[in-house]
């Protein structure tokens, strides 16, 4: 019964009703006249070519999921050489169903050992800053979409050091240590949080959410803000919400600001890419 909606396991189920048991039937089917027979190929010309199976809408979704990844992720790589010079760091980003961002910055990870709180200020700024353009990339991209996709955003403030070390064999950073598990987990977990007593998602479209856990980090998050409304990129007001409990974490914190959609115009690294976005398309 479709209005009772679909179970995970039922669409392996149809699909493996289709191939066992109606498409062995179809050439004998398309033997009773020309009109089953052209019923028959429309059906093969709908099939996905490498699973065989009907993905019309889900090819659509992947399609526009893979557009705003791919522009979201030039845009970050084109960004994040600029913040270099604010201060060398390790940039990570990760592309699943979305686009995830890590900056590693500290004073072991620079040959000279120098580093200061104002660089780490100025990375936040940055960051946040780029969030924004981000945001409105993403809308601007909307209407040009198979799936026209809202997009959420959300930064989990780190306000302790991490102990990280390099992996050889994976090439890559690897955080260790138990409060340092716990900052993993709260990554995995907090963009299902809920708040306004469990009646809504911490994360909206158009929104940018900050999960803090320390009133200190509110306070320097808020003259970020302060200085981005001022500078046309987000709007007033600023809620201060309470997350629902996750399983291993209690007493999270998130500031919500909307961005500003409908500034008179983009930042002109934001126009050039989805100029350059639009050339791909029309090649």
């Amino acid at each position: 019964n479709l209005e009772e909606g679909l179970r995970s396991g039922d669409e392996m189920t149809m699909n493996t009703f289709f191939r066992m048991e109606l498409e062995p039937a179809f050439e004998q089917l398309a033997m009773l006249g020309e009109e089953v027979q052209q019923a028959v190929q429309a059906y093969y010309s709908q099939l996905d070519p490498q699973y065989r199976m009907v993905h019309k809408q889900r090819h659509a979704y992947e399609q526009s999921v893979l557009r705003i990844n791919d522009s979201v992720a030039r845009f970050l790589d084109q960004e994040q050489q600029h913040a270099q010079h604010i201060f060398p760091h390790y940039f990570e980003k990760t592309c699943t169903d979305g686009v995830e961002m890590m900056i590693y910055a500290g004073a072991s990870m620079v040959e000279d050992g120098n580093f200061d709180l104002l660089y780490l200020r100025n990375l936040r700024l940055w960051q946040l800053r780029v969030t924004c353009e981000v945001a409105r990339l993403c809308d601007a991209l909307k209407s040009s979409l198979s799936v026209p996709l809202e997009t959420t955003h959300l930064i989990l403030v780190q306000n302790t050091p991490l102990t990280v070390r390099f992996s050889e064999i994976e090439r890559d950073f690897i955080v260790e240590g138990a409060y340092n598990i716990r900052y993993e987990i709260m990554k995995k977990r907090i963009d299902k949080a809920l708040v306004n007593d469990g009646t809504e998602r911490l994360t909206q479209p158009g929104k940018i959410a900050i999960v803090y856990s320390h009133s200190e980090e509110a306070r320097e998050y808020r003259r970020y803000i302060e200085f981005l409304q001022y500078q046309g990129y987000l709007l007033e007001p600023v809620e201060d919400l309470a997350l629902e409990a996750l399983q291993g974490l209690q007493g999270l914190r998130a500031l919500r600001v909307s961005v500003d959609l409908r500034s008179p115009g983009l930042p002109q690294a934001v126009n050039d890419l989805l100029q350059q976005d639009a050339k791909l398309i029309t090649a």
